[in-house]
């Protein structure tokens, strides 16, 4: 487990009142990622919602080297937000205020369109990529394959939501097993994330393959948890 605490960033605050299910200890990585990453390469964040995960990439590129994020969500909704009680056709209104009431939307390019279609149009060096869209395979597995070619050697993906829904575990577990590109796999509460790279050793291969049977169990033991403390 990986968890980067930095006490300059006040995650309650920059978050307060933006909805999302994003924890202290994932804001806190989002916030240092992005503060290290160069102005002249580019931090995309594949859903974004009412703009929670977003606010703590752009305090981290405030406070950090300048880098701009490319915000993409139709902001349209979703059958998943539906099927959590959230029935807004239109979330773009909120995630705008909240951007703008904290003051870091100068740092965020909002895409109004699908993954498929901003892949289309972004072609700036990517050093970071959040993925955090619908969690359907066919639909996270695509954000892969559309975003893996834009990563910059070195970059870092980064998959929310990995632990307990299929769409992410599966896809990252095919990275890291079969694409020979990516290598360091972490996790920071329900995310997984890796580098990619042009050529991995026999070691960081076995060592992909062994992180994703650990996340398998700490997964499984995780959600038996949660199970018994619901029933309680």
């Amino acid at each position: 487990m990986e968890i980067n605490l930095n006490n300059t960033f006040d995650f309650k605050k920059i978050t307060y009142q933006v909805q999302g299910w994003l924890t202290e200890n994932e804001g806190h990585y989002l916030y240092k990622k992005a503060k290290n990453v160069q102005k002249n390469n580019a931090i995309v964040e594949i859903g974004s919602w009412k703009g929670r995960s977003t606010v703590c990439l752009a305090s981290g590129a405030k406070e950090g080297q300048g880098a701009i994020i490319y915000a993409v969500d139709p902001h349209q909704g979703s059958d998943e937000q539906q099927q959590k009680g959230y029935n807004e056709k239109d979330t773009f209104k909120e995630f705008k205020f909240n951007i703008q009431t904290k003051k870091v939307d100068g740092f965020i390019h909002a895409i109004r369109e699908t993954s498929k279609e901003a892949s289309l149009k972004i072609n700036y060096p990517v050093e970071f990529i959040f993925i955090d869209g619908l969690h359907k395979y066919k639909n996270v597995y695509e954000d892969y394959k559309l975003w893996f070619p834009k990563v910059i050697d070195g970059g870092i993906m980064a998959f929310h939501d990995s632990l307990y829904f299929l769409g992410p575990m599966l896809t990252t577990a095919i990275a890291l097993c079969f694409s020979g590109k990516v290598k360091n796999p972490k996790i920071i509460d329900n995310i997984t994330c890796f580098q990619k790279t042009n050529k991995i050793s026999t070691f960081e291969r076995l060592n992909n393959i062994f992180f994703c049977i650990y996340r398998l169990f700490y997964s499984l033991i995780s959600f038996k948890r949660l199970c018994s403390s619901e029933e309680m």
